[in-house]
């Protein structure tokens, strides 16, 4: 029996590596991309449309219906939102409106000055790691990491003198590869999917789950546990698979633009410590006004980190604010910024950068809710849920099957909250009839969700990111980014299925008010 040494192996890995970036760059640009993958969707459901299917809809009671998107009141409604799909479209607004502040911060010099004072003070062999952890922690302000953590992985990695993509590699993996871990407070995301379990829940046919409850931290202590997981295989990943592998790739994009790595002047150094003072005073008075518990930051039941509460809706708001103050701030104490002008020139400039982009999102948009309206995402995830009801496994193959099931199914349908609504509905009231809980069903899902979201085209914020490479490596396509994520997705799927077995067979604390038997204890 002969065994491959470190290098061949490697070697292969960079070779099937190499060929699936060939094959992805092959493909259309995005924008085009999408537009063909829309008209095979009209096709599809056309086809289909006449399809009677058994299965039923959770959402309506009723048997699932293939809706034709190529009939004639299909088309016309299609062409009646067309606008309102594309301004409505979730990230538009929250790319846009948070580059705006961002752009400015950048423009003047705020970033890069701090950057390169963190730099200063930080070891270049523990960037990769914090990179990671700061990227779970952005879970806290919904999808925030994805405008601010990620273009700043590359910023970093570049004025450390390490390679810009590596640095966007390893905060994707952390920002959408690590959606489920939550590092020290909870995400937006508990509360949600907890409804939507507790709803699903209740469809159950046993009585007493007409009244059962859902802890909205009921997998935090699995999520937390995760962190170790997620930050120490993408370390390894970044460091020893996916940084080497882009020695030979040449940064080529706008020298002017690139960040600089030259020590801060003087001037450079007043201006950051009256940026940074601006900006703890902002967070300062942040607190002051959300601490009382009348406060107008709060929800209704007076919580500050419920999805209700305006302080958690105005995330994207204050990553505006608080990059913009210091930003200006910055700007005119190192000299940098002279009047208004040059603040609105920044802004200016930002959007200018994001033009490639905004032609991406209308595509995806216009992909994305001609898919929600034909059914057939909604279609697949119940046929594969009914299968795995079918086919009666131990209760270990369940759970890896759902975590395989929900990574499928992310790749067709990038929303958490939809996919939970679809699949939970089914699952959820299937595996508490053989004993298993809604929490650890719940569990396994988020796994599953997270670990294929950084290699589908089709994730809203996909996009963005390959925008954010462009910067650095013009040349950067669909298949640059897939190839450089799918080390993450395969090796998270994998140590992270693993890592719910043995934490679910070891019986440790689950989450809040959760329990890993139904019914509880």
């Amino acid at each position: 029996m002969t065994t491959q040494s470190p290098t061949e192996t490697s070697s292969w890995l960079n070779r099937s590596l190499n060929a699936i970036e060939r094959i992805g760059n092959k493909l259309p640009d995005p924008a085009i991309l999408f537009a063909l993958l829309m008209a095979l969707v009209w096709l599809l459901s056309w086809a289909l449309s006449g399809v009677e299917f058994t299965d039923i809809d959770p959402r309506t009671g009723q048997a699932f219906q293939i809706n034709n998107l190529l009939a004639a009141s299909s088309l016309t409604e299609f062409m009646a939102k067309i606008v309102a799909t594309f301004v409505s479209f979730p990230p538009l607004g929250v790319v846009l409106v948070a580059m705006l502040g961002l752009g400015v911060a950048e423009y003047t010099g705020f970033i890069n000055a701090a950057l390169r004072g963190i730099l200063a003070v930080t070891s270049k062999h523990l960037l990769t790691p914090v990179l990671i952890a700061v990227g779970i922690l952005s879970h806290v302000a919904v999808d925030a990491g994805y405008v601010l953590v990620i273009p700043l992985g590359a910023v970093i990695f570049y004025a450390a003198g390490r390679h810009p993509l590596a640095g966007i590699a390893a905060a994707f993996a952390g920002v959408s590869g690590g959606f489920a871990a939550t590092l020290l407070v909870p995400s937006s995301l508990d509360p949600l999917l907890a409804g939507l379990t507790q709803a699903s829940a209740r469809l159950s046919a046993d009585p007493a789950a007409a009244s059962l409850v859902i802890n909205p931290l009921n997998n935090y202590y699995f999520t937390t546990a995760s962190v170790v997981v997620i930050v120490l295989l993408g370390w390894f990943l970044t460091d020893k698979v996916v940084e080497p592998r882009l020695q030979s790739t040449v940064i080529d994009g706008d020298k002017e633009q690139l960040p600089s790595m030259d020590p801060l002047s003087d001037n450079e150094r007043k201006g950051l410590r009256f940026a940074l003072l601006s900006m703890l005073l902002a967070a300062v008075a942040l607190v002051v006004t959300a601490l009382p518990a009348d406060s107008a930051w709060r929800g209704a039941n007076g919580d500050l980190t419920a999805s209700s509460a305006p302080l958690m809706q105005s995330i994207v708001a204050l990553i505006f604010v608080f990059f913009l103050l210091p930003g200006i701030v910055y700007g005119y104490v190192s000299g940098k910024v002279s009047n208004h002008r040059d603040v609105v020139q920044g802004m200016t400039k930002a959007m200018s950068g994001m033009g490639y982009y905004i032609v991406m999102a209308f595509f995806c948009a216009q992909f994305i809710y001609a898919f929600g309206q034909s059914n057939l995402g909604a279609l697949l995830a119940i046929k594969g849920a009914n299968f795995l009801q079918q086919m009666d496994f131990p209760m270990a193959v369940n759970l890896v099957g759902l975590v395989l099931l929900t990574a499928v199914v992310n790749l067709l349908i990038g929303s958490a909250s939809a996919k939970w609504a679809l699949i939970g509905a089914v699952l959820v009231p299937m595996l508490m009839q053989l004993g298993v809980s809604p929490d650890l069903t719940q569990a396994a899902y988020r796994v599953g969700d997270s670990s294929t979201n950084i290699i589908t085209p089709l994730m809203p914020y996909f996009p963005l990111i390959v925008v954010f490479c462009q910067k650095y490596v013009k040349s950067t396509g669909i298949g640059t980014l897939v190839a450089l994520m799918l080390p993450y997705s395969v090796s998270f799927l994998i140590c992270w299925t693993s890592f719910l077995i043995l934490y679910w067979s070891l019986g440790l604390p689950l989450g809040i008010g959760a329990s890993y038997v139904y019914p509880a204890p």
